[in-house]
C-alpha cells in the first residue's frame, strides 16, 4: 500500500497543487506553545497556522483529508485559549483528523479524546520519551486512529544530534513494532525528494516499508515553497518528485528480506557518518 503523504501548508494555491499532485493530506499546524523553546536554534518549520486557515483550506480542496496539528492539552491563560475551545472550534472549521503534539500521559490523551468526542479522526504524535514509556498502554485505547512518531522533538528529548539516529539505533523499529501489534495505522518522520536530503530519502521510505509504516510528512527540503518564485515551479515539483516516490515504493513492494537488511544496514552507515561529522 502506498504511503499516506502529509504536507504542510496554510496556503490554498499550494494545497491545490499538492492534492492534485497526489498528497493524502493537507497538514495545518497550529503548535505554537513551547515550540520555540524546544528547538530554539534549529532550522526547524514553525508554521503558527490559525482556525482560519483550516476554514480556507476546506473550501479549496475536495479529496485530500485535512489534518490539523494543535497545541499540547492546556488550560485557558491570558495568552492562549483552552485546548476544550480550540478544539472545538478547529473541527467546526471542517478538519478531518486532529493530531495531539508532546504529550506525556494517559490523562492528557483521554482529555484530548473526551474534547474530540468522535468528531474527527484522533491522531497521536508520541514525540515525547514519556509517551514512548506509555505506548502500551496508549495503544489499549480504541479511539485512537493512528500514531505517528515525531522525530524532530523525540531526538532532541533523547539527547540525540540527528534525527534519523533513533532510526539507526533501533528505538523508531521497536516502537514501530509495538504499535503493528495493535492493528492501530502509523507513521514516523518526513522524507525529502529522492536523491536529497543528508539521509536520502529512497532509504527512509526503505524503512517504512521494512517496519510497514503507512504515513510520511512530506518535509520542507521536498518543496520549501518559501523559496520558489511561481506556481509552475511549484507544481513541477510536486508533480515529478511524487511520482520519483511512488516509484521508489514500488521498488520496495518487491523488496527481499536481504534487501531490507541492506537498505537498514546502509541507513546504519550513513547515520554514522553523518553524527561523526557533527
Amino acid at each position: 500500500m502506498p504511503l499516506n503523504l502529509m504536507y504542510i501548508t496554510n496556503r490554498t494555491d499550494v494545497a491545490k497543487i499538492a492534492e492534485s499532485s497526489g498528497v493524502n493530506r493537507i497538514f495545518i499546524d497550529m503548535e505554537y506553545i513551547g515550540k520555540d523553546e524546544r528547538q530554539s536554534g534549529m532550522d526547524t518549520v514553525k508554521s503558527h497556522h490559525t482556525v482560519t486557515d483550516i476554514t480556507r483550506i476546506r473550501k479549496a480542496i475536495t479529496k485530500s483529508e485535512i489534518l490539523v496539528r494543535i497545541n499540547p492539552i492546556h488550560k485557558k491563560t491570558y495568552d492562549y485559549e483552552s485546548s476544550n475551545v480550540e478544539i472545538e472550534k478547529i473541527i467546526d472549521a471542517g478538519a478531518d483528523i486532529i493530531m495531539l503534539p508532546m504529550y506525556k500521559t494517559i490523562d492528557e490523551v483521554e482529555t484530548f479524546i473526551n474534547y474530540v468526542n468522535g468528531r474527527a479522526k484522533v491522531m497521536l504524535l508520541a514525540e515525547t520519551v514519556e509517551s514512548c514509556n506509555i505506548m502500551d498502554r496508549v495503544l489499549k485505547i480504541n479511539e485512537i486512529n493512528e500514531i505517528h512518531i515525531g522525530l524532530n522533538d523525540l531526538h532532541l528529548a533523547m539527547k540525540k544530534k540527528f534525527m534519523f539516529e533513533l532510526l539507526a539505533d533501533g528505538t523508531i523499529e521497536n516502537l514501530c513494532y509495538e504499535i503493528k501489534k495493535s492493528n492501530k495505522p502509523f507513521g514516523f518522520g518526513g522524507i525529502a525528494r529522492i536523491g536529497y536530503g543528508l539521509l536520502p530519502a529512497e532509504y527512509v521510505i526503505g524503512e517504512h516499508y521494512r517496519l510497514h509504516s503507512t504515513r510520511a510528512i512530506l518535509s520542507r527540503a521536498f518543496c520549501n515553497v518559501d523559496k520558489m518564485n511561481n506556481l509552475e515551479e511549484i507544481q513541477k515539483v510536486f508533480q515529478d518528485e511524487l511520482i520519483k516516490i511512488r516509484m521508489k515504493e514500488k521498488e520496495c513492494e518487491k523488496y527481499s528480506d536481504e534487501d531490507f537488511e541492506n537498505n537498514k544496514n546502509t541507513v546504519k552507515r550513513i547515520v554514522k557518518n553523518i553524527v561523526s561529522n557533527m
